[in-house]
């Protein structure tokens, strides 16, 4: 058989372009945070991890043409070699202050932390425990170990607890978990999680790529619940609430560096370039000393988060800035997604595979820079769209 057979066979994609539907891909010509262009189609933006608004923040914004200026446009090499920068050590260096841990190490990208961290640290022999909803970046890197993954049923500490029982109390063990789910927007039960660590001598890992910027005054999930010395590794992205691209680890020093020399995505990969680490450096300050941002950030959620329920939509178990709208049907979803769009509103479609079947849904989350009337207008569109397709009386 052609190896490229089912490449040609692929026709969802088409099918839905044809028919007007497709929510994908779709090239932004202008965007001023809280709004976006689109084929000169100006919408509200509520499918942005832009959680602070940062990205369009002139003291970010200088911090990158300043770093251009002196550094270049990029580092042309891995760490390892000739790639690290000063600005990348004192990055390092005041994440982990922030963090509240020993050091950090600063990855080109989030997804390449996960991926490193995990292949790295689990071996033959050792067992890495998943839970069903973490983000795609940490089952590749529990696949790429040389060791043995298990799942457990999303939030359900029972069934992590069997999972845990069942494997040889002579294996290295680490649990990973996302700290604030990414579709969902539910928080993890991390106190329990992390006594149930203890119990089975497990160690614990916390994703809080959508936790950064959010809780804790933007510290993250372990902080919110007060544990952070109860959390072996931290993982974070500086594409949401930090205005950029990029990732870090964060824990105790002696791990820290372990994974800086074994983490292939992380020996192998060009350095992140001087006006990404820039900026991240300016929006951290801002987080650090103008905590009303994240204030606003969560006003504006709850205030949505208040509407929606009211209306009758069905937002799950959200209990973040990350709203989701549940629908059900995939093709449904799609049409509600094309009339929000044309009415205004952009959002997230999310359809299987990912989401199980019969439960796809609109994804929104909402910014510290939109405006009260902006969220209102949002509402109001999707309570307009809402009646018009019965989702809601």
């Amino acid at each position: 058989m052609d190896l490229f057979e089912k490449c040609r066979q692929f026709n969802l994609a088409r099918e839905a372009k044809l028919a007007g539907f497709y929510p994908y891909f779709l090239p932004i010509e202008d965007s001023e945070g809280t709004e976006a262009v689109f084929d000169g189609h100006r919408v509200l933006m509520l499918g942005s991890n832009n959680y602070l608004g940062l990205t369009s923040d002139s003291r970010v914004r200088q911090a990158a043409i300043e770093a251009v200026q002196r550094y270049g446009t990029s580092c042309t090499g891995s760490r390892l070699q000739n790639g690290t920068l000063n600005l990348h050590l004192e990055l390092e260096e005041r994440l982990a202050a922030f963090m509240g841990t020993e050091a950090a190490l600063v990855f080109s990208t989030g997804y390449q932390v996960n991926v490193g961290t995990i292949s790295c640290l689990i071996g033959r022999g050792d067992v890495v425990v998943t839970d069903k909803d973490d983000h795609a970046s940490i089952i590749d890197g529990c696949m790429m170990s040389m060791g043995e993954m298990r799942r457990f049923r999303h939030n359900d500490l029972k069934h992590l607890e069997l999972v845990l029982s069942k494997i040889d109390p002579k294996a290295g063990k680490m649990v990973v978990i996302d700290g604030v789910y990414s579709v969902g927007g539910d928080i993890a039960p991390l106190p329990e999680i992390a006594a149930l660590c203890r119990q089975y001598d497990a160690r614990l890992m916390v994703d809080d790529a959508h936790s950064l910027g959010v809780l804790a005054g933007g510290r993250g999930t372990a902080a919110h619940f007060g544990i952070t010395d109860q959390v072996d590794l931290i993982m974070g992205t500086f594409s949401k609430s930090f205005a950029s691209v990029g990732g870090f680890i964060a824990g105790d020093a002696d791990i820290v560096h372990y994974i800086q020399h074994h983490a292939r995505s992380f020996i192998f990969s060009a350095a992140m370039p001087a006006p990404t680490v820039a900026s991240v450096l300016a929006a951290l300050t801002i987080v650090e000393e103008e905590p009303e941002h994240v204030d606003l950030l969560w006003k504006n959620s709850e205030r949505m988060r208040a509407g929606l329920e009211a209306a009758g939509f069905n937002t799950g178990p959200s209990q973040t800035p990350i709203i989701p709208v549940i629908i059900g049907e995939m093709e449904a979803t799609m049409k509600i997604w094309k009339l929000l769009f044309d009415a205004g509103v952009y959002t997230n479609a999310f359809i299987p595979p990912g989401v199980p079947a019969g439960s796809s849904l609109l994804r929104t989350s909402y910014m510290a820079t939109h405006t009260t009337e902006q969220i209102d207008r949002a509402l109001e569109i999707f309570i307009t769209v809402g009646r018009q397709v019965g989702l809601i009386d």
